[in-house]
């Protein structure tokens, strides 16, 4: 195939405690650490290793959000994707926004395979990909544990409630992945400074003629509460009277 799009998501750090604001009108981002959101790294590492295995020639990185977000695209560049396309906006978006979007650099760019994770750590809404597949009709694979590309179909092996599905895809596709489709490369510093010199476009939403206006409104964000410390117990009896207590187990 000529071309593999990967979709990569500015995110806060899997190893961050989360913080909320003060007004509960989102979480704390300023000064926090930043990092591509681990499924879309995974997603980027396997197109990686089907352009180093003969069947691609490119491998494009594309993302929404801050301008920050050049930093994400730089490491996927270090990783050893081809060239990133950033499409600058200040605020989350809605992922029907994001598709949308998405859809533009789809039609320029015409990538026969389109790779991202099934879902962003940040919101866990794991519906960007199935709208994108909506949009263009395009063959889909979510949840992907294994992919095998033969030709111009695509094997791709998911996991389910039962167990695995075996899927076979017709290109051109979409294909969210799982986490254990692979183990994303290290990064190293000759890489980090080869990436400098690598093109990044920056495009303006505006210039996508994609309407932005949202259609939810996030009223307050508030932290789960604290879980509550166990009890010991004697024996089988107290915890039945203990369940009974709670609600938690009828007579």
């Amino acid at each position: 195939m000529e071309k593999i799009l990967v979709c990569i998501k500015r995110v806060i750090d899997y190893n961050v405690k989360i913080r909320i604001k003060p007004d509960e009108s989102g979480v704390i981002t300023d000064g926090v650490k930043m990092s591509i959101n681990p499924f879309d790294e995974i997603a980027l590492e396997e197109a990686l290793r089907i352009k180093e295995s003969g069947n691609a020639n490119e491998v494009i990185i594309v993302s929404i959000g801050p301008d920050d977000t050049q930093q994400q695209l730089r490491t996927g560049l270090a990783m050893g994707a081809d060239r990133a396309i950033h499409i600058e906006h200040p605020t989350p978006l809605e992922p029907i926004q994001v598709a949308k979007l998405l859809s533009r650099i789809v039609e320029q760019e015409q990538p026969e395979l389109i790779l991202m994770g099934k879902q962003a750590i940040d919101d866990d809404a794991n519906q960007t990909g199935q709208m994108l597949a909506q949009i263009f009709s395009y063959p889909q694979a979510t949840f992907a544990s294994k992919i095998t590309l033969t030709g111009n179909t695509l094997e791709v092996v998911r996991e389910v409630d039962q167990g695995l599905e075996i899927l076979d895809v017709d290109l051109p596709a979409i294909v969210t992945v799982d986490l254990r489709l692979n183990e994303p490369r290290y990064v190293k510093l000759p890489d980090i400074m080869k990436a400098k010199k690598k093109p990044l476009e920056v495009l303006d939403p505006v210039s996508l003629d994609v309407s932005l206006d949202p259609s939810i409104k996030v009223l307050n964000v508030s932290a789960p509460p604290p879980r509550q410390s166990g009890v010991m117990l004697e024996d089988a009896s107290q915890l039945v009277s203990s369940l009974k207590e709670k609600g938690l187990l009828n007579d």
